[in-house]
């Protein structure tokens, strides 16, 4: 009996590639066409892969590169090859203009639209999110989402006029009124789909030690939906900060303008000086990049939350 239970245990530790008599038994591989099929789905995810990642950076290798040529360089060498000689005189000729007038505007315009779309979307969010049992509750929610099938280039014309009637025109509070208006959709459907994850036990615990909704909103709504509001605000922001209709339309004087249109602007007065108007490019687009910077994972977590449901 010791023999068969030493035999038994003996056959315990056996590699897995034994069949009982002991004798190896080779690992069948996959068939051929599979293994072709895994190997030519590899190539083409990775060769659409290096295809995206070329279509990004070399559009802005070349930017950067073109800002850093004199004249005579961005005629006659290659676009792609890298300047002999960089040169900073493209970067000083604009901050020698009115780049600052216009970077301050498109500042102004920027953060007065992201402050009104976040605080009204928020309060409106909280609104329907609290009493979406309501009929008034969820024929507001639609006409929200309404305003997401209106084109901003349909209704130019007419607000155009609103804003003629206003006697805003010609003015930052032209641009930013209008931009608030088109965010405001999108923004409150992010927030709304984020504060309905929230437990509605966490509100009927803070309704049962008084709070009001203005507590609730300021104490609760708010620090919990802070990743949506990161993401609404940063998203907003960009659309913004690269709006070019609104001001087109809106604005007229050379010191209401902001960078999209003074881009333009830019582009008539160097007349074929590219690498100036490229610098002024890069300028304007280092703002951005630093907000993404600082802002990248409040971002990816607004965008992964609240939307499990």
């Amino acid at each position: 009996m010791s023999t068969t239970l030493t035999r038994t245990r003996a056959g315990v530790g056996k590699d897995d590639g034994a069949d009982a008599a002991g004798r190896p038994v080779t690992a069948r591989r996959a068939p051929w066409p599979h293994r072709a099929a895994t190997v030519l789905r590899r190539a083409v995810t990775g060769g659409a892969a290096l295809l995206w990642t070329a279509l990004v950076v070399v559009p802005v290798y070349w930017l950067v590169v073109t800002s850093l040529r004199s004249g005579t360089d961005f005629t006659t060498a290659s676009p792609l090859v890298p300047p002999g000689r960089p040169t900073l005189a493209n970067y000083r000729t604009v901050l020698d203009g009115d780049f600052a007038t216009y970077l301050l505007n498109s500042a102004v315009v920027t953060m007065a639209t992201v402050v009104f779309t976040v605080v009204v979307a928020l309060m409106a969010a909280f609104a329907i999110v609290r009493d979406s049992g309501s009929r008034w509750s969820r024929v507001t929610f639609r006409l929200f989402l309404l305003g997401l099938a209106i084109p901003l280039q349909a209704v130019i014309i007419p607000v155009y006029l609103l804003i003629i009637r206003m006697r805003l025109y010609d003015s930052l509070a032209a641009i930013v009124l209008p931009s608030v208006a088109f965010a405001l959709p999108i923004t409150v459907l992010i927030l709304v789909s984020f504060l309905r994850d929230v437990p509605r036990s966490l509100f009927e615990a803070m309704v049962v030690d008084g709070a009001g909704d203005w507590r609730m909103l300021v104490s609760l709504a708010a620090p919990l939906a802070r990743p949506a509001l990161v993401t609404v605000a940063v998203y907003d922001g960009l659309q913004v900060w690269n709006g070019f209709l609104f001001p087109l339309i809106l604005t007229q004087s050379g010191d209401k303008a902001v960078l999209p249109l003074a881009l333009t602007l830019y582009r008539g007065q160097f007349g074929i000086n590219v690498p100036a108007t490229m610098a002024a490019v890069v300028l304007s687009t280092l703002p951005v990049l630093v907000v993404f910077v600082l802002a990248r994972r409040q971002l990816v977590a607004g965008l992964t939350a609240g939307f499990s449901k």
